[in-house]
């Protein structure tokens, strides 16, 4: 077996090149993962270091040389695995929405900040997600804040559904509704306008002319609705920032990611608005900014 290993992660080092925007995927991990799928247990690249490899018959040994070949055909191993992790949860993983990654964590988290400090004097806290892709926001959201009360939504049908499958698998679906729908336009009724505490949003960010240059294992593989942003990049942001007044309360926080380049522009744009107060860049380890958080007034 250990023969088996080496040889296999000889192949992906000559055959893959791993992406830097997935730094937790290596030819090791990613031989891992795909050999507990080979072996019925599907874990991420994330969490794989925690299971030992177990022994394989020859059924399985052939499966697991079947994933190699897909991985190194370019199918990303989150697809192969059907799992991702993301703010320490473990997510199912499908062609249907975004492979969650680790820059989104960023907004995560400091979303969660945002709701624990609403949280420690009230009952609850509404939260709405748009551009919900997988539910990874929301459902981790809902997962870290006891009080929050989510609703998500995204234009794809397809990603809805893998997103109320996560919420299924990680026994959240009480306390989180999806809807299918463009941006906000699903919760466009009185009963969301100007009453939500936090309304989060990863959306699309890549500029259309750059979309087809991304990496094959990307566009080929991943939804293309979720990269796209427009001819600028900015067009679903553009569209986030005017509308979200009408539904966030005084007091309420708007917190979305952004691509590299264009956080100051948007912390820019936001200051001069004057429907937002207190806007909060948040970087990266190298400085760059990569989400924004700001107050409704």
């Amino acid at each position: 077996m250990k023969e088996l290993y080496r040889d296999l992660v000889e192949q992906l080092c000559a055959a893959v090149n791993m992406l830097p925007d997935k730094a937790e995927e290596t030819p090791e991990t990613t031989v891992c993962a795909l050999w507990q799928a080979a072996a019925g247990v599907p874990v991420s690249v994330q969490n794989v270091n925690e299971l030992a490899l177990v022994p394989l018959d020859a059924v399985q040994i052939e499966r697991l040389q079947e994933l190699v070949l897909q991985r190194i055909a370019g199918i990303p191993v989150a697809y192969l695995t059907g799992r991702q992790r993301f703010m320490n949860l473990e997510f199912l993983a499908g062609p249907e929405a975004l492979i969650p990654r680790r820059e989104t964590e960023l907004l995560g988290w400091a979303a969660l900040d945002v709701l624990h400090g609403m949280a420690a004097d009230r009952a609850q806290v509404v939260v709405v997600d748009v551009c919900t892709g997988s539910g990874n926001l929301a459902l981790a959201l809902t997962h870290h804040a006891a009080k929050a009360r989510v609703y998500a939504a995204d234009l794809s049908a397809e990603a809805v559904s893998l997103a109320c499958r996560n919420a299924h698998h990680l026994r959240l679906e009480h306390r989180v509704e999806f809807r299918v729908g463009d941006l906000l336009s699903p919760f466009d009724e009185p009963c969301f306008h100007r009453s939500a505490d936090l309304l989060v949003c990863n959306p699309p960010y890549i500029s259309s002319g750059k979309v087809d240059a991304m990496p094959h294992e990307i566009i080929r593989h991943e939804p293309r609705v979720a990269f796209d942003g427009g001819p600028l990049g900015i067009r679903i942001i553009q569209r986030l920032i005017g509308e979200a007044p009408r539904f966030l309360r005084a007091g309420g926080c708007l917190a979305f990611e952004v691509g590299l380049g264009q956080g100051p522009g948007f912390v820019k744009r936001l200051s001069a608005d004057g429907r937002y107060a207190g806007v909060r860049p948040i970087e990266d380890a190298a400085g760059a900014i990569r989400a924004i958080v700001a107050e409704a007034r």
